[in-house]
């Protein structure tokens, strides 16, 4: 994410929504037993930063998707199998194992 973008998203008096959604009693009672582990101070607030940290996610794979097709035609071009490519690309996006 652009230093512009974040330094927006860290402001405190950014204008806001109220937005209203249905989500399961369990996923509720889940949450509030959670937040305050995480150090949040209700579930309100940990629904916010898991909507904010998969957002972040999403549009940093997004905004660099653009270049990520290129390599990709690129290596094409070279002659790398879409084996192993498609390979390739499952495992970067896999979450990294600490042996």
């Amino acid at each position: 994410m652009k230093i512009n973008k974040l330094a927006k998203r860290l402001q405190k008096d950014r204008p806001m929504t109220m937005v209203s959604i249905r989500i399961p009693d369990d996923v509720i009672d889940d949450l509030k037993r959670v937040a305050p582990m995480l150090g949040f101070s209700g579930y309100q607030a940990l629904i916010k930063a898991y909507v904010g940290q998969g957002l972040r996610t999403d549009l940093e794979r997004l905004e660099s998707g653009i270049e990520i097709s290129v390599l990709i035609e690129s290596l094409r071009k070279k002659g790398v199998k879409d084996e192993i490519i498609s390979s390739a690309m499952a495992e970067a996006q896999s979450p990294v194992s600490v042996s």
